[in-house]
């Protein structure tokens, strides 16, 4: 379609979409933005970004991407020239993307860069105004979700999970009927009630970013010398994973969760140079989750981002347990008390302006 049938025409989209938090991790990554092994996480419900776009088509294309933009109230350059290049690394799948002009404005419900997946929660929300914009151009003929979601791996290869509610899965797998490298599915309705409410408490250790980025991070991996057997132990831990949330079975969904978790920072510390991005009081927490799992038999586990943060995950039914835990236990090893209360989620929301 000619897009010069729309130069003029103006409109304003916004999305909130939420971060999620991996059980089995993606850590590799090679090509455009694929995984080196599969992936599947809970969709949260009150981490999440908030994004504003503003648009006008233009009388013609320009050689550089025409963006104004700002986060949390105010002009960030940095964030501004990645999505630039983002923009026009996406002209293969948005034809227009030179021929329109952008305002857009973001704004998180939680610190950026620092552990919590900012990344998948602003890139889905990015990805899902230009699906959305995409529409509006008169492009039809796509599963609108499918393609926010490969739009957004694009942009961050974890915010293709983001855009799904409850459970999502990302790259390919043998077991897996639809699975796919280019974009992630939806998985919520394949596993065990208890795990449709499942909580996540995010304490907060440090709000500093991390002294290294995911980027550079995956990257690592391709020179780290037990990336081949991760990958592998990567993809039969999703396996079991998903067999034991299949049946509900908490106890080696515990074990599975956590191994993974260390699994992650492991491989972080066997990179060349190594980094560690977990500090002192990650793993006092980790210590006192465990001791409080092994007296009161509460089916409390932990897990980690590429950060220093502890995901605290429980059913519902063990909520005033886990609070009890958390204050009598772990919030004096936060930062200033910060902690996120976070569950599974719905999914992205399109509100109108």
């Amino acid at each position: 379609m000619e897009i010069q049938s729309f130069v003029g025409y103006t409109g304003n989209i916004k999305w909130e979409s939420p971060s999620n938090i991996a059980l089995v991790k993606y850590w590799g990554k090679y090509g455009r933005q694929y995984p080196r092994n599969a992936s599947i996480s809970f969709t949260l419900n009150n981490a999440k970004s908030i994004t504003t776009c503003n648009y006008e088509v233009l009388q013609k294309s320009q050689e550089e991407i025409q963006l104004d933009f700002t986060f949390e109230g105010k002009q960030n350059d940095a964030f501004a020239n990645k999505i630039k290049k983002f923009f026009a690394s996406i002209n293969d799948v948005f034809p227009w993307i030179h021929q329109v002009k952008f305002v857009i404005e973001s704004k998180n419900t939680f610190p950026h860069s620092t552990g919590i997946a900012s990344s998948a929660s602003a890139m889905s929300a990015l990805a899902l105004c230009l699906c959305s914009i995409h529409e509006k151009l008169g492009y039809e003929g796509h599963d609108f979700f499918q393609l926010a979601s490969t739009v957004s791996r694009l942009g961050s290869g974890s915010a293709s999970r983001s855009v799904y509610p409850g459970l999502a899965l990302w790259g390919e797998h043998a077991e897996i009927n639809g699975s796919s490298n280019d974009y992630a599915i939806p998985y919520g309705d394949k596993v065990a009630d208890v795990f449709k409410n499942y909580h996540d408490d995010i304490l907060i250790v440090s709000k500093t970013e991390k002294s290294v980025s995911s980027t550079a991070g995956h990257a690592l991996m391709e020179s780290n010398p037990y990336s081949q057997s991760r990958y592998k132990s990567a993809n039969e831990n999703l396996s079991a994973l998903l067999k034991s949330m299949a049946e509900g079975n908490l106890t080696d969904f515990i074990d599975l969760v956590e191994r993974e978790a260390l699994t992650l920072h492991a491989q972080m510390m066997c990179s060349t140079p190594s980094f560690i991005l977990m500090e002192p009081n990650t793993l006092k927490m980790i210590k006192r989750i465990q001791s409080f799992r092994a007296e009161t038999k509460v089916p409390v586990c932990f897990t980690l981002d590429a950060g220093p943060n502890i995901h605290l995950l429980y059913p519902h039914e063990y909520k005033d347990q886990v609070n009890t835990l958390i204050s009598e236990r772990l919030i004096s090893l936060t930062e200033n008390g910060a902690i996120i209360k976070d569950l599974v989620g719905q999914g992205p929301k399109n509100e109108a302006i």
